[in-house]
């Protein structure tokens, strides 16, 4: 489990994607969230908008992310 930083209250899944550098441009997040592979606290979620805080647990093609 690898622990994220963010510097403000809230951060966009797409955000997040690209600040942790699982991702390099908008596109490509875009696409992996719209495919289902990318799960938050658990779940299944396919809204690149949805809005994590620090706690949250991001999961992506066997990669997991914690923001702290």
């Amino acid at each position: 489990m690898t622990n994220i930083e963010i510097n403000t209250e809230i951060i966009k899944l797409d955000a997040f994607l690209k600040w942790s550098g699982f991702v390099v441009n908008g596109s490509d997040a875009k696409l992996i969230i719209s495919e289902g592979a990318v799960k938050v606290n658990g779940e299944v979620e396919t809204r690149r908008g949805r809005k994590l805080t620090k706690g949250d647990k991001i999961e992506v093609e066997n990669e997991c992310y914690i923001i702290v």
